[in-house]
């Protein structure tokens, strides 16, 4: 026996049929409820849960989407309780009982198919009404429930913890300014398991030990670690680690995390307070002290102050995965080591390296994204993938002037838009050969989203204007709430 959707009537979904096929086996049709944020990204994570697990692609292609529901056929449920065990996007998952535009419909196809409660006769149940794109009162909800009477149901109500939770969802569209007063479609079906919504509370960055200006959204650090395939026991690294947020992701799932940051006073907590009405950090904030709190100490390995432009890992080493969001210039300073003053080649004598604090020059996206593709094509296991944020001018953008490097494959390419004319781009790349010394990374800089770009400078602006005075009168600039020497 198995699913059939068969078209009715009117145009869309007008109800679900089950025909009945004796013993015979069948696969069932599981509804996945997704939340509204980053509705851009639902189809790269379900092609990386996928391919995580290794399911039949087919059942993805066949996929028939409405709105935030995803509908699939799998042959039992143990497939959608994996895929629910590590996505982040989807709220809920439901096995399918029945569904149609009108509730009649609904009723008709639920009728055909009461063998589907059979196994579920005796247990404590529930029956709920649940709403998207409208609010409806509970006393709206009661005659809704009450038109399920006829389900061959013994068991107790149980309203708190029923061994059975049945649920009618009502779609009422996705525009909040034109909510119709009858749903466009209608749900019914069995709840079999909620997503992983509740890490995204547990680990949020009110209640984190250290963070900074940048942190990472603790959702989109758990969607990058999984559209990276961590699993139990990889290696991750993050080479512009800052507080580490995308390293907390990936140890909740078990794997082993190293990152690297040029930024001494960041990675030492020296920094200052980005939280609001605190001056000083705490003497205890730290990369590891976050994977303290959250119980995956274990999963540390470390962090170290280094230039990511020149890699100081083995050559030889492998990385399952390489997570990061690199400094765009326009909250945090792109830099490397470096100076102007000092021709190349110099060299600083061995008594003075004890004590010598390197100097830095600016690092260019260009070359931030260069050298990290580089540097992924040469350190990560053939399969391996590198997640990376890409800051991206709208009005410029091309696929064609996104980062290439003959042995990464782009298998994902996500936007998230911030403004009207900027957006980043989350890019996912997958090694699929050794690099040879002519793989190198090809990038066309025009596309990039630089600070000149996203910030336009008013020109009478009092910073300006107070600037440009002081060089008249002082031949420099002078600093507010310092007297120039007359």
């Amino acid at each position: 026996m198995h699913l059939t959707l068969k078209l009715l009537a009117r145009t869309g979904l007008r109800s679900l049929i089950i025909p009945k096929m004796g013993c015979q086996s069948r696969a069932s049709t599981y509804l996945f409820w997704f939340s509204n944020e980053h509705s851009n990204f639902r189809l790269a994570e379900l092609e990386a849960l996928f391919q995580y697990f290794q399911f039949d692609r087919a059942i993805l292609d066949k996929r028939k989407t409405n709105g935030p529901f995803i509908l699939m056929d799998f042959p039992d449920e143990s497939g959608p309780k994996k895929l629910m065990s590590r996505t982040v996007l989807a709220h809920s998952c439901y096995e399918l009982w029945a569904s149609g535009d009108l509730l009649e419909d609904l009723h008709e196809s639920m009728k055909q198919n009461l063998d589907l409660v059979e196994p579920f006769v005796n247990d404590s149940f529930q029956v709920r009404v649940d709403t998207y794109g409208k609010t409806i009162q509970h006393s709206e909800k009661l005659p809704l429930i009450e038109t399920f009477e006829y389900m061959p149901l013994e068991g107790k109500v149980d309203l708190k913890t029923p061994e059975l939770s049945l649920h009618l969802i009502q779609f009422y569209g996705i525009d909040p300014n034109r909510i119709p007063e009858k749903p466009y479609h209608q749900y019914f079906g069995r709840w079999l398991v909620d997503g992983q919504r509740k890490l995204v509370s547990k680990i949020n960055l009110k209640e984190r030990k250290f963070i900074g200006n940048t942190s990472m959204d603790p959702l989109l650090s758990l969607l990058m670690a999984n559209l990276a395939l961590v699993k139990p026991n990889d290696i991750v690294l993050d080479p512009f680690v800052g507080t580490g947020s995308l390293l907390v992701a990936a140890a909740l799932m078990d794997a082993y995390v190293v990152g690297n940051d040029i930024d001494y006073l960041m990675l030492h907590a020296k920094t200052s307070s980005s939280r609001a009405r605190q001056k000083k950090r705490a003497s205890d904030e730290s990369v590891r002290a976050n994977l303290r709190q959250y119980g995956v100490e274990d999963r540390y390995l470390d962090v170290v102050v280094a230039d990511t432009s020149r890699p100081m890992w083995k050559h030889d080493f492998r990385f399952d995965a390489i997570i990061t969001d690199p400094p765009y210039g326009i909250r945090e300073p792109t830099e490397r080591i470096g100076t102007h003053r000092q021709p190349a080649g110099f060299k600083i004598k061995e008594e003075h390296l004890a004590l010598h604090i390197p100097s830095k020059i600016s690092y260019t996206l260009q070359d931030i994204f260069s050298d990290l593709l580089n540097y992924s094509a040469r350190s990560l296991q053939i399969g391996g993938r590198v997640v990376l944020w890409m800051p991206i001018s709208r009005t410029e953008y091309d696929q064609n002037k996104l980062p290439r490097n003959p042995a990464l494959a782009l298998v994902s390419n996500c936007e998230q838009t911030l403004t009207s004319t900027a957006s980043r781009r989350l890019l996912v790349y997958e090694k699929i050969k050794e690099p040879t010394e002519s793989c190198i990374t090809e990038l066309d800089g025009s596309a990039l989203m630089y600070r000149f770009k996203f910030f336009e400078v008013d020109p009478a602006s009092p910073r300006k204007t107070r600037k440009e005075k002081s060089v008249l009168e002082f031949g420099r600039s002078s600093k507010r709430g310092q007297q120039q020497p007359s």
